[in-house]
């Protein structure tokens, strides 16, 4: 098969167990998934979906020269995220680490087709359970790793922080060594550890889509605790799980749902909070490749070590945040 990718352009998929993969229902389902929740859905944010990213993953992957079986980790790495993405971990207190599809994958995979296409291909699924065995797919931040690289590259494109041509020139400098990957080029590192750390303030880490992530979560939580939302619902996609909080007749639900809107104001207000909240601080370092050894952008660029820190250092804790209606 051909697939067409906004990012990496005309790739010919021909191994057939990838090619299986993608017609899963499984896979099909996060075309029905966006990445940034809530935001997305509401137009805050680009709807990227995971579909795209994991499609993506995999072939940043293919494009390093990854195993057929790196690349099936890479395809599979997001398979278990649930209807609005991240807002999952707002709902059970899971801000900083973000971790609800991957505690929940092994039990979301074998309720699947998945085992039987990978075991009809001579795979055992549970060889795909654990990313961090796939060192191009997963590494531990600050690295660079296909997963954190490609949904940087994915949402810089649509938060306007990055082109096309600045994408694929970071792309054409990036290489394996020691079995993760780095870039050969200080000025690409550069690009890649500041415009990250911007991608962070504006999206990931923006002080209006945290707020608008944990009012959907009090939502959801509502929704639960009425009997309107079940487990099953998670495993759904977006838009149907959406409309049926729209529809729901109950007060406190639509008084939160009426605050779930771009025109929304979140205000930073120590003395008379609505609601604290922390979330996941996302960085990277990118290694760089010179004269035969692999150092961290931040031992080359004391600037950028000092940006990242002082970036850091002013996210951390609990935000007070004042909704203020539209």
């Amino acid at each position: 098969m051909i697939y067409q990718d906004t990012i990496y352009g005309a790739v010919n998929i021909t191994e057939p167990i990838l090619v299986a993969l993608l017609e899963t229902a499984a896979l099909q389902r996060l075309r029905g998934v966006l990445q940034h929740g809530i935001s997305g859905l509401i137009g805050v944010t680009s709807p990227i979906t995971r579909y795209e990213h994991s499609v993506g993953v995999m072939l940043l992957v293919r494009r390093l020269g990854g195993s057929v079986e790196e690349q099936i980790a890479a395809l599979l790495h997001d398979v278990s995220h649930t209807a609005f993405s991240h807002v999952i971990d707002y709902v059970f207190n899971g801000h900083n680490s973000q971790s609800y599809h991957d505690d929940k994958k092994a039990v979301y995979m074998m309720q699947t087709e998945l085992p039987d296409v990978l075991a009809q291909y001579g795979y055992d699924w549970n060889q795909f359970l654990h990313e961090d065995e796939f060192p191009l797919l997963e590494q531990p931040s600050p690295h660079l790793c296909a997963d954190r690289l490609d949904y940087f590259l994915r949402d810089s494109q649509g938060l306007g922080l990055a082109t096309l041509s600045e994408i694929r020139h970071a792309l054409d400098h990036l290489l394996v060594a020691q079995e993760r990957i780095v870039t050969d080029d200080l000025q690409v590192a550069r690009w890649l550890g500041y415009t990250f750390i911007q991608a962070d303030d504006a999206s990931w880490a923006n002080f209006r889509e945290v707020g608008l992530y944990e009012l959907t979560a009090q939502a959801i939580r509502r929704g639960m605790e009425i009997g309107l939302i079940g487990e099953a619902d998670f495993w759904g996609t977006d838009r149907p799980l959406w409309a049926k909080m729209q529809a729901c007749t109950d007060a406190q639900m639509q008084d939160l749902l009426r605050l779930i809107a771009p025109a929304t104001q979140f205000v930073w207000d120590e003395a008379a909070p609505t609601f604290r909240v922390s979330t996941k601080l996302r960085v990277i370092d990118p290694d760089v490749a010179l004269a035969g050894e692999l150092r961290p952008l931040s031992t080359l660029d004391p600037m950028f070590a000092r940006y990242r820190a002082d970036y850091l250092a002013g996210k951390q804790g609990k935000w007070p945040m004042r909704v203020v209606p539209a």
